[in-house]
């Protein structure tokens, strides 16, 4: 009996261990069992969801089909307008976007029955106040560029001068309008910037006055100097013939006449601009020195009251 008692007592750490062990198996058993039955759940309702996300997809092509017959139709109908043509363009841009996130919407409601546009909406909180401050700019941006569409003083293609860029439009959306400078740079110019600041449009007229100062001798006559180069004026390529050039004398400087040279342009762009400026000041130059009319270089006069000796070093260099 007493070897029993003892059995019993070495036997009990053994048989207490491998039933801790047996229920740790257990639990870890249950907890298998619960995660495949998860599993298995979370499967089951995605393949019964399998025929709502398909013609939730459909749904979406749909509307991304009409998007792209939307665009093909306001170019069709409104593209030969000569006016607005900005407006035209952002409001192909923006009708499109509306119709693929109301697609985007329609498809989620048929993927998701639980889903609601008042649950996207709740979810990003754009009715916060912080979402308010968050956004300022974006709005104010968005309002200047559509009273820029709506008033139109640039288009795409147009040559302007906003702050310390000048380039050519190349785009014009709700927020922004981006410029290409003449060295090849993109600069995009917020909206809001470009309706609250003084914008210079180079393009905005079919003509664009140049012009360049040059100086003439005293002792030559102003007049004539005058007509030689009105008269190459009216005979150079790039000069407009729908308005008359001028040479007027502006000022009396310290070593020539200044005379004014102005004329027009039929194209004012850039390129056109540069072109006709090298054209005319090449053929002025040449015209004044055929008709004998000095440009003469800075020159100083010093009077002195008392005379002044020359030394000479090496009478051999005075040449008679």
């Amino acid at each position: 009996m007493f070897e029993l008692i003892l059995f019993f007592i070495d036997y009990l750490p053994t048989y207490v261990s491998m039933v801790s062990q047996a229920d740790m198996l257990g639990d870890k058993v249950n907890e298998y069992q619960t995660i495949m039955t998860s599993a298995n759940h979370l499967l089951q309702q995605m393949i019964s969801r399998i025929p709502y996300l398909i013609v939730a997809s459909l749904v979406f092509v749909i509307f991304w089909v009409l998007s792209i017959f939307f665009k093909k139709a306001v170019t069709r109908i409104l593209g030969s307008r000569k006016h607005h043509q900005n407006l035209v363009t952002v409001f192909r841009r923006v009708g499109s976007a509306l119709i693929l996130f109301l697609g985007f919407m329609v498809a989620m409601i048929i993927a998701v029955p639980s889903f609601t546009p008042g649950k996207l909406i709740g979810a990003l909180g754009i009715g916060s106040v912080a979402i308010g401050f968050a956004f300022k700019d974006i709005f104010q941006n968005l309002l200047s560029g559509i009273l820029l569409l709506l008033s139109e003083p640039f288009r795409i293609g147009d040559q302007i001068i906003s702050g310390n860029f000048e380039g050519t439009v190349e785009d014009i959306q709700i927020r922004a309008t981006t410029i290409r400078t003449y060295d090849g740079r993109k600069v995009v110019i917020p909206n809001s910037q470009l309706y609250t600041s003084t914008m210079t449009v180079n393009t905005a007229y079919s003509q664009r006055r140049l012009e360049f100062d040059v100086g003439i001798g005293y002792e030559n006559n102003i007049i004539d100097a005058q007509q030689v180069i009105l008269s190459v004026l009216k005979a150079a390529p790039t000069v407009s013939k729908l308005a008359e050039p001028s040479v007027i004398a502006t000022a009396l400087a310290d070593s020539s006449v200044v005379l004014r040279v102005r004329w027009f342009i039929d194209d004012g762009t850039q390129t056109n601009r540069v072109a006709s400026i090298n054209e005319v000041i090449i053929l002025v130059k040449e015209a004044l020195e055929e008709a004998n009319i000095s440009i003469p270089f800075p020159i100083t006069t010093l009077d002195t009251n008392h005379p002044l000796l020359v030394k000479i070093e090496n009478s051999s260099d005075i040449k008679n």
